[in-house]
C-alpha cells in the first residue's frame, strides 16, 4: 500500500478543463518521473469550420500549455504522432508541427483516420515528452 501512494505520489494529472475530459475519465497530460504523455488533442470548438492548419496549430498550442503545467517545453517532446482525416491536409499539417518543432525534429508518426470525436475535427495530435 506504500509504495503504491509513493507512486501516486509521484503521478501529477493535467487538466487542459475540456467537457469530454470528465465525460470519458482522462487527462490531458499524464506526468511520472519526467516522462509526459499528452492526450490525443484536437482544436477546441471554436476552431470548427476552420482549416487543418488553423486546428493543427490550436492543437499544438494545447499541447504546449499542458507541457507547461507539467515543468516541461516543447523542446523536451520526442515524439508526436498526428491523425488526420483526409490525407490531402497532410501538407498543411506538417506545416504547423514544422513551425512548431522544425528545429527540435521528434520522432513523429502521421496516419490518416476515418472519423474523429466531431465531425468538423480534421487532425488531432499526440506528444511525449522526457525531462530531467
Amino acid at each position: 500500500m506504500a509504495t503504491h501512494a509513493k507512486a501516486q505520489q509521484e503521478r501529477q494529472n493535467i487538466s487542459s478543463g475540456g467537457a469530454y475530459e470528465d465525460v470519458f475519465g482522462y487527462s490531458r497530460a499524464v506526468a511520472k518521473r519526467g516522462h509526459i504523455h499528452v492526450s490525443g488533442t484536437c482544436a477546441p470548438a471554436d476552431f470548427e469550420g476552420r482549416s487543418a492548419y488553423e486546428q493543427a496549430k490550436a492543437a499544438l498550442k494545447t499541447i504546449s500549455m499542458a507541457l507547461h503545467a507539467a515543468g516541461a517545453e516543447l523542446t523536451d517532446v520526442v515524439r508526436t504522432v498526428v491523425y488526420v482525416r483526409d490525407i490531402a491536409d497532410a501538407d498543411d499539417v506538417a506545416r504547423a508541427h514544422l513551425e512548431t518543432f522544425g528545429s527540435i525534429r521528434p520522432a513523429s508518426t502521421l496516419v490518416q483516420v476515418t472519423s474523429m470525436l466531431r465531425a468538423w475535427q480534421l487532425v488531432e495530435i499526440e506528444a511525449y515528452a522526457l525531462i530531467g
